[in-house]
């Protein structure tokens, strides 16, 4: 029987990328809407089928569950083209986020590099507590003048590392408020380090940061990179330089290397990502690199590519590509002018149900944003019309209260020495307060023994009883014989009483436990566990959901940034008026502007059939001063040139109405203002 051709559904472009098989590194430049994620499942899917062993593939994604998406389609590729009966996907053991990679290395490489193999690993929250907490032992809370809070330092702390620019740039260039402080945040971070390593424990940053430094030692770089054949990298120009480096120190001949990634859709300079990467990664390795571009597009319509080209094509440094469709033609991109804020929320409203009479669900429609409060002025008018919506955001499941607590029950036993997860637990128990958690915490941390620290520590009396429950607990937690996820029933077991005496809605946030249970039972061990969760924590909680969403339909409200990935039927982008896109936040160098340019595309990119561009006259911002809000009168963005006009149509609303105007004719006056005034003052 005569197998499929795997590659038959493929157009030329994408072919060339997925069956490149010489030595030099490959930059696959894929426009937006143009079949990246298949392109990449069937380079992976390639690789297996002509020899390439799943075992030797590091494939670097953005999230856990991109990988996983992208271990289903290889294996479907797999299927179809092997004859294969058997639905399961390839084992890719090294395939997840930089972090999560970077974690596991770090952990087996741990006695050579001078770690312990037991550290833990803090979440955003927990390292702003720790810095939080060392910025008041070293006296900087009490400062006369305001000292930058522990979100601040945090931030100021992990662009450092991220980028690796001096601090007295970064200082400069993103928190020039705190250029005063440079001497004291260098002493706050040194202590900060000190303390991590005091609790044997990481953040974020040093799963990068320790990576890169480990492939700087040229025995390890090479052991690590003989690891592996091949490293596929996706989404490649949201990397950060630490990125870059350890794929070139793992990889310098880029043999066997090949990374996705389109430039015109670089938008996370704010967490530290640089377009750079991606735009210099021709020259970075010892040879020079194959590009392949993808143009054709599978998203959109022609009218609206042309409208995104042509928006683009304005950037100042970029990989050329013109986006194509071989859909039919459709409506030209929309202008909208309208007056102010509030009309732009009627607007939008009444076009939403316009569309969705014409056939055109809820669930179809987006309407996006450069900043979150900008939908403000639409979500009351959304809910006065009772249009059902949902806004991309809210707090995250590993930010809930009772998640962090049975989390830190783990962590406190994984860890003994992490003084975070210690303080939250301890004081679960009542009749235990900061100052009985501190010196519980100080004598494990001075004993060799930390179990037996504890063993030994005397509560006070209203907390004896507890205790010993407790301390039960702990013993039974801190032993290795202990398989998992045992150990997470016996946690959950002991703090559910506990969680029930402090919310009294509890029984929602069970809901959350139960979840948090059923993941535990996909992995192998507590470590892997907690690792995982705090590196790829699961979007939203039951306790914070809100009320159930009953509607058979509903419009989705995002940001920009958040609505990177998806695509809908009709899209509409609120205020695109210089001011807001570009940000005046975000106007002091030529490269901010450059993202703010990318930005707009990515929203227009996101349309399939229905583009509006909604530009009011007037909007409201608020004063980063405090001085109150202030209404701006601006026009178009500067993004959208007279030149391009002519891929656009233009629509003013509302539509002047002479019988709505006051008549101009000659009227008596019924009163006097002015002799009112005068007369206030005699």
């Amino acid at each position: 029987m005569q197998l499929p051709d795997p590659l038959a559904e493929l157009n030329a472009q994408q072919r060339e990328a997925v069956t490149h098989d010489d030595q030099r590194p490959l930059l696959v430049i894929a426009g937006a809407g143009s079949g990246k994620t298949n392109t990449l499942a069937h380079r992976v899917a390639h690789l297996i089928r002509n020899g390439a062993d799943p075992q030797r593939m590091m494939l670097l994604t953005f999230s856990r569950r991109a990988a996983q998406e992208m271990e289903r389609r290889a294996g479907t590729v797999l299927q179809r083209a092997m004859g294969l009966q058997s639905t399961t996907p390839p084992n890719l053991p090294w395939s997840g986020t930089f972090h999560s990679l970077g974690a596991r290395l770090l952990r087996e490489y741990a006695p050579r590099i001078g770690l312990a193999e037991n550290f833990t690993i803090h979440d955003r929250g927990d390292s702003e507590d720790l810095m939080g907490l060392v910025r008041h032992e070293i006296g900087f809370s009490e400062q006369k003048k305001r000292f930058p809070l522990k979100g601040t330092c945090l931030g100021i702390y992990s662009r450092v590392l991220n980028t690796r620019e001096p601090l007295a740039e970064v200082l400069q260039s993103v928190y020039p408020w705190c250029t005063q402080w440079e001497d004291e945040l260098k002493k706050l971070f040194g202590a900060y380090v000190e303390a991590k390593q005091q609790q044997n424990v990481l953040d974020y940053d040093d799963l990068l940061g320790f990576w890169a430094d480990m492939m700087s030692e040229p025995v390890l770089a090479q052991e690590v990179g003989a690891r592996f054949d091949h490293a596929l990298v996706d989404e490649y120009q949201d990397t950060n330089r630490l990125q870059a480096e350890i794929l070139l120190s793992m990889k310098p001949t880029g043999e066997g290397v090949t990374v996705v990634g389109d430039d015109a859709q670089s938008i996370y300079s704010f967490r530290g990502a640089t377009v750079r990467n991606i735009l210099d990664f021709p020259h970075r390795f010892s040879q020079p690199a194959r590009v392949v571009t993808l143009e054709r597009n599978y998203r959109s319509t022609q009218p609206i590519l042309d409208a995104s080209n042509a928006v683009i094509a304005a950037a100042r440094e970029r990989f050329t590509k013109n986006l194509y469709t071989e859909k039919g033609a459709g409506a030209k991109a929309q202008i909208v002018l309208v007056p102010d804020e509030a009309q732009q929320a009627r607007w939008v409203a009444d076009e939403v149900l316009r569309r969705r009479e014409g056939g055109v669900t809820l669930k179809s429609q987006a309407v996006l944003f450069r900043a979150s409060n900008h939908s403000a002025p639409l979500e009351l008018e959304l809910a006065r019309r009772n249009i059902p919506f949902v806004k991309f955001g809210g707090l995250k499941f590993l930010e809930a209260a009772h998640v962090k607590d049975l989390m830190a029950v783990l962590r406190f036993a994984q860890n003994p020495r992490g003084r975070m997860a210690g303080f939250r637990v301890v004081q679960l128990i009542p009749g235990i307060g900061p100052a009985s958690a501190t010196r519980l915490l100080d004598a494990m941390a001075d004993a060799p023994e930390p179990l037996v620290a504890l063993q030994q520590f005397e509560p006070p009396a209203a907390a004896r009883e507890e205790w010993a429950a407790f301390t039960s607990l702990y013993a039974s937690l801190v032993n290795t014989s202990l398989a998992f996820p045992a150990d997470m029933e016996l946690a959950r077991s002991w703090y559910v009483p506990h969680l029930e005496r402090m919310h009294d809605d509890a029984q929602v946030r069970k809901l959350d436990l139960e979840q948090l249970a059923r993941m535990a039972a996909a992995y192998p061990t507590r470590e892997r566990f907690l690792t995982e969760l705090t590196l790829d924590p699961p979007e939203v909680t039951s306790d914070q959901s809100g009320p159930p969403l009953l509607d058979e339909d509903y419009l989705i409200l995002s940001t920009i940034h958040s609505a990177k990935g998806q695509e809908w039927k009709a899209v509409h982008v609120l205020n695109v008026v210089d001011g807001c896109i570009p940000s005046d936040m975000a106007t002091g160098t030529s490269e901010e502007i450059e993202e703010e340019r990318r930005l707009l595309y990515v929203a227009m990119t996101r349309a399939k059939e229905h583009l509006h561009l909604v530009v009011p006259q007037r909007f409201y911002v608020t004063q980063q001063s405090g001085g109150g809000d202030r209404h701006m009168y601006a026009g178009r963005s500067r993004f959208i040139a007279e030149a391009m006009m002519g891929a656009f149509e233009q629509l003013a609303w509302p539509q002047a109405d002479a019988s709505l105007a006051p008549s101009r004719e000659a009227q008596a006056p019924v009163m006097s203002v002015r002799d009112r005034s005068r007369a206030a003052w005699r």
